[in-house]
Parts: C-alpha cells; structure tokens; sequence
C-alpha cells in the first residue's frame, strides 16, 4: 500500500498532483470510500462527519470527483459479515481516512478488524490521510488521558510507517502548534519526527518518504 499523509487534505496543487501520480490513474478514473469515524468523538462531531463527506470541509478530500465514494464507518463493521465489506476495501484504489481524536480512531481501526486488513492490501491501493487519519498510521505517540473524548486511551498506533507525524504547524486556529511547541513533542519521540503544515504532506512507497509542501515543515532526528 503506498501513503499520502496530509495535514489538512489535498490543499494545493503538489498535494494533488501528487495523489494522481500515487493511484496512476485520473481521479475521475478511481474509486474510494472514505473513514469519517474519528470526528465522532468530539463535541460538535456529527456536523464535522457531514462536513467532511459532503465536501464543506476545510480541503478538498471527498470532492476530489472520485469515480465511486462510498463511507466506510469502522464503528459498524464488527456487527456486519466481513463478506459484505472486506472485498470492497480489496478492489478500491483508495482509503480517505478523515481526522479527528485519533486514539478512538485508532481504537476503532483495531476493533474492527481494519487494522489487520491494511497490511495485506495490494500495493496499487492510496491510503490519503488527513490530520489524524495520517496519524494513526505511525508508531506510538505517547500517553493520552483526555476522559472528556473518548474512554479508549491506548496509544497504540498502527506502526504503518516508520517515522510519527504533528500536522497543523503554525495552523492559526491551533495556537499550541508552533514550532517551538513541535520541537519540544519532538524532543521525546523514539523515532523520526515530522511537523507540517496545512500546505504540506509526506508520500511514502516502499518505506521511501518524500515531503510534498507548498509550506513549510520540518524533520526531526532521534
């Protein structure tokens, strides 16, 4: 499977071209089923979902003009037959996975079974993260103890790829995501780190990592 981690979806150009280069297709040629389930666990989080699916959301992501977009909601799967769903996720070319509170994301992805079913996914497929969609394919980020979002606080990631990620770098709505806020995350992470901005993504093929940006962003060493 091949990675477009974003900050804030397919915000510019680079980001785009660089999806239609991933899929090696025109999107309008692609079909993709997006996850919206990490929005539940906020406040407010039922408009974020239809936001996100409707395409009103801060980038482009579902409005991209997909061939075929269905919604894949995690939190149902483990009460549907695998037969109903496991073959669509197969044959699709790619996964949006949408932010949100990405440790009930991350909880979900493992109690439905999805977790496990990413790895055996065939390499043409595009995972497309966006903000916690990226994130939960990383390693472990560290504790979380936040009761007010959700009761699953394991920070067990998905370990996907090799390196973590902090989105939303100098985002004017996240004041507590400026540089020298990364630097200090970064100072206690284990493994490569990256910080971007709303402007930037990082590919991955093969464990290759390129940073696509219009912005600006930085890697940290361990």
């Amino acid at each position: 499977m091949k990675y477009l981690l974003t900050s804030s979806g397919i915000s510019n150009d680079s980001i785009r071209n660089a999806l239609v280069d991933l899929l090696g297709k025109p999107i309008a040629e692609s079909s993709a089923l997006v996850i919206p389930t990490a929005w539940y666990a906020y406040p407010g989080g039922l408009a974020g979902v239809y936001q996100l699916i409707h395409g009103v959301a801060k980038s482009p992501f579902c409005e991209l003009g997909w061939k075929s977009l269905g919604v894949l909601e995690l939190t149902a799967l483990p009460s549907i037959k695998k037969e109903n769903w496991v073959p669509l996720v197969q044959e699709v070319d790619a996964l949006l996975v949408g932010g949100g509170e990405v440790f009930y994301l991350c909880y979900w992805m493992w109690q439905s079974g999805l977790a496990d079913l990413l790895p055996t996914l065939r390499r043409e497929a595009v995972y497309v993260g966006l903000s916690g969609g990226s994130m939960v394919v990383t390693p472990p980020i560290g504790a979380y103890d936040d009761p007010q979002l959700t009761e699953s606080r394991s920070d067990r990631m998905l370990g996907l790829v090799d390196f973590t990620l902090l989105p939303h770098l100098d985002a004017d709505y996240l004041p507590d995501n400026s540089m020298a806020d990364a630097e200090k995350w970064a100072a206690g992470i284990p493994v490569p780190a990256y910080t971007i901005d709303d402007q930037t993504a990082i590919k991955v093929v093969d464990g290759v990592v390129e940073v696509i940006s219009e912005g600006h962003w930085k890697r940290f060493t361990p």
